[in-house]
């Protein structure tokens, strides 16, 4: 019985023609080993199994070839070809610098480089993983990266370029592999599976290259897999059963019922997937994607995006024009939201089975948005009469309010018909607001999509400004200055009842003086006063107008321009008042650096 070699071994390229996915890559190292135009050290950088070290041991093979084809590849029967092929080429040494990072490692390394090579043209070190050298081993190295022999040439790989010191990458040509297409490795797979004698079907391979995620090497891992569990019989099914994968037949069904609005079937259809052992979570972002595919279906020049296999992507294209846009964009914004919420939600059954819920009854609500009475409404809303106002409102209906925002819910508001009316269709024109009971009545949502009523505005019915104005009369009695400090003490104890005890404190100590004219003036020490007295002005003169009777009353404001009797009221001043009592206050500020705040 032979050993068995895995595929990602058996089948590694050997060539670069072979090399699966890179050709920006195989070609630029082709066409450098055709002009002569060799770099001293290269950096091949990537994700994981797309090809680096791979297309590292073909370039170091095919320099030292001594029969390279017109193609520019290594001939594979020269003498440094079989050596290289049999693992005891003396110029070709490859070192692993995830567990060989010391300085000591890369001293050896040196020390093997000023050694010419026997037998070949060039000596070639590869080193793997070269992220993980330590900071002392890169600045060792950075020497000899820099000016090596003629003979010598590095390859660095990694798959973290980030790590890398920019004085290493700086000596370098950087090769950057990109992920593998789900086309290419599938095409790859069936070429292995006809060599094994395996029986598959299209389906089946690209669902085990979408689920490698651009790396060869792990589809090549889950196909030697699938091989043994389904006895050689690579098949749709087998391969959902190996890899724990959900059936695209799930969100197909789920769709349609949230599509025919049945709410019960999707509900059933969840739970038959978490029956089967898979998570909530795998169900929402699989749904997202699914909601995802039919968008890319809708247009022709975006189908190309949709990497699934020719059987599937028919299916997709035939749901996609069930599908309209506007039902596939609120429903990856609800799904979406579901997933953030899934993060901190206790019960994430019950997230994902509201998020069901809300997609069932987003077709009523895309319908409603389109009915022609709903719009009509809306335009006469917005094309009032000027002086119409809202005689009445029948609710059908209670709205249902499915969530509270528009990008998370759907709502489903039922038709509201207003009825408008002119002042002279036998409504009175006293009537300068609609009754507060019928405005009520209407419950609109916030983000409903009918307009909200309450907030209905016609130029007859403008409220009044709320801002407090002037009283004004024919009364002008005689009164004297005893009167008005009686009135003025009776305003101050009103505003202590009301807390407003910087204003009372005011009045307290800044008594009104009765000038000529009925003219109230008020003594005050500094502006904030003023300002204050200013912000109470209107109440407190409509007061004195109203109590004295006379309507000719005016008050005005002074700043008293002198200090004396003048009670400190800002910081600073208080700091003045103390420095005229004790000068030494102004001393220990100096020396202690004080401020006044």
């Amino acid at each position: 019985m032979d050993n068995f070699i895995v595929s990602a071994r058996k089948y590694r390229p050997v060539t670069f023609d072979s090399v699966v996915g890179q050709l920006h890559i195989t070609n630029t190292l082709k066409n450098a080993i055709k002009n002569n135009q060799l770099a001293q050290a290269f950096l091949f950088c990537g994700p994981r199994g797309v090809g680096k070290t791979t297309c590292a041991r073909i370039l170091a093979k095919t320099i030292n070839c001594t029969q390279i084809t017109e193609n520019n590849e290594a001939c594979g029967v020269c003498e440094s070809c079989a050596s290289f092929q049999h693992g005891n080429s003396f110029n070709f040494h490859e070192l692993d610098a995830a567990s060989n990072n010391s300085v000591d490692d890369i001293r050896n390394l040196t020390d093997q480089v000023r050694i010419p090579p026997q037998g070949g043209k060039y000596k070639v070190y590869i080193i793997d993983e070269v992220h993980m050298l330590s900071q002392s081993a890169f600045n060792a190295f950075l020497k000899t990266l820099e000016e090596p022999p003629s003979y010598a040439i590095f390859i660095l790989a990694t798959t973290e370029k980030h790590k890398i010191l920019p004085t290493i990458l700086s000596r370098c040509q950087i090769f950057d592999f990109n992920r593998i297409k789900v086309d290419d490795m599938a095409k790859h797979l069936q070429s292995i599976a006809l060599k094994e004698t395996v029986n598959f079907d299209a389906d089946g391979l690209h669902l085990i290259a979408q689920k490698a995620d651009g790396g060869l090497r792990d589809a090549l891992s889950m196909f030697d897999q699938i091989v043994s569990f389904s006895n050689r019989e690579v098949t749709y099914q087998a391969v959902i059963d190996n890899l724990n994968l959900l059936d695209y037949d799930y969100y197909f069904k789920v769709t349609t019922a949230l599509l025919d609005a049945n709410l019960a079937s999707a509900l059933l259809l969840f739970d038959e997937i978490l029956n089967n052992g898979f998570e909530g979570n795998t169900f929402t972002s699989g749904l997202c994607e699914h909601f995802r595919n039919l968008l890319v279906c809708k247009d022709t020049a975006t189908i190309q995006l949709l990497e699934v296999s020719e059987n599937i992507k028919q299916r997709y294209q035939e749901q996609a024009h069930k599908a309209s846009i506007s039902f596939l964009i609120s429903g990856l914004n609800i799904g979406n939201q579901c997933e953030i919420n899934l993060k901190q939600s206790k019960n994430q059954r019950l997230q994902i089975e509201l998020m069901l819920i809300k997609l069932s009854h987003l077709p009523s609500a895309l319908n409603l948005s389109n009915n022609p009475n709903v719009v009509q409404l809306a335009e006469q809303v917005k094309k009032k009469p000027e002086n119409s106002i809202i005689a009445s409102v029948k609710p059908a209906a209670e709205p249902v309010i499915i969530a509270d925002n528009v990008a998370e819910a759907t709502i489903i508001p039922t038709p509201i018909t207003p009825a408008y009316a002119t002042p002279s269709e036998n409504i009175p024109h006293q009537v300068n607001e609609p009754p507060i009971s019928l405005l009520k009545k209407v419950a609109t949502p916030a983000h409903s999509l009918i307009p909200d009523l309450n907030n209905f505005k016609s130029n007859s019915l403008t409220a009044k400004d709320s801002e407090p104005e002037y009283v004004a009369g024919d009364l002008k009695n005689e009164f004297t200055e005893t009167e008005l400090l009686a009135t003025w003490k009776t305003y101050l104890g009103l505003m202590k009842q009301k807390n407003k005890m910087s204003l009372a404190a005011l009045m307290e100590n800044n008594s009104p003086v009765l000038l000529p004219n009925n003219e109230v003036q008020v003594l005050l020490d500094n502006t904030l006063q003023a300002q204050e007295l200013k912000n109470e002005k209107i109440d407190l003169l409509n007061y004195l107008r109203s109590n004295l009777k006379n309507f000719d009353i005016v008050i005005s404001s002074t700043i008293s321009t002198t200090t004396a009797n003048k009670k400190p009221y800002t910081a600073k001043d208080k700091y003045n008042y103390f420095v005229e009592k004790n000068p030494v206050i102004e001393d220990l500020k100096r020396v202690f650096s004080l401020t006044v705040d």
